[in-house]
């Protein structure tokens, strides 16, 4: 079997360390998520789910415990190789889109291309690409504040999968869209991470959408149980 795609293990978090009012997040948290899985995290609002997919895609460090993708144990690495490793082979996307407002959607996907090393016309075939997967090509020369929530939304996925990562990382991204929205621009992100077979983990406090991911682990206690 190959190595799984993110393999976190014995993950401890704990801020305001040595103060009355420190808190720990994190206390031993373990996921394993194999190529093509795709995986909820099912976690209230403050139980350290943005913690935890923080430390996964490398813009966080445990206290201990180990984060390896793709069998290469992250956690040793100098922070230039870290953010090498993140660029290529992590995706995030946000419960808000955060696109660049002064650029076109299409402009929003070929950026983090440039800034991998691509050329400008395969960058731009990509994002054309990736918009027509999604539903939203016809939307491509408009600037966020002319699309509605549920394309930008569907322009983030596609700027998450810009540079072909092999991991996805998503807190809650469905969670500031009406639920009619909501359905349908997950139907997108289901269909854009089935057919890319990266690996997935997304945060929700959907179980309906929770049900429709291949499985389910709910973080209680900062730990993190199968449902």
């Amino acid at each position: 079997m190959s190595n799984p795609t993110l393999d976190i293990a014995g993950l401890t978090k704990t801020y305001n360390t040595g103060l009355p009012n420190e808190v720990q997040v994190l206390q031993g948290a373990s996921l394993r998520v194999q190529p093509g899985e795709i995986v909820a995290l099912v976690a209230p609002s403050g139980a350290g789910k943005s913690t935890l997919l923080h430390i996964a895609g490398l813009l966080d460090t445990p206290d201990t415990g180990t984060v390896a993708i793709a069998g290469e144990d992250m956690t040793r690495l100098s922070d230039r190789r870290r953010t090498a490793v993140r660029r290529a082979t992590v995706g995030f996307i946000y419960q808000f889109h955060h696109l660049l407002p002064e650029f076109t959607a299409l402009e929003n996907i070929v950026l983090p291309q440039l800034a991998n090393g691509a050329g400008a016309q395969v960058a731009e075939a990509r994002a054309m690409a990736l918009l027509d997967r999604v539903g939203v090509a016809d939307r491509a020369s408009h600037r966020p504040a002319a699309l509605s929530g549920g394309e930008q939304q569907r322009v983030a996925f596609c700027r998450a999968l810009a540079n072909e990562p092999s991991l996805l990382l998503a807190d809650e991204p469905t969670g500031n869209l009406d639920p009619d929205t909501s359905d349908r621009v997950f139907d997108a992100l289901m269909t854009l991470v089935r057919d890319t077979g990266l690996a997935a983990v997304i945060a929700t406090h959907n179980l309906e959408l929770a049900a429709r991911m291949d499985r389910q682990v709910r973080m209680t206690g900062g730990v993190l149980e199968s449902l």
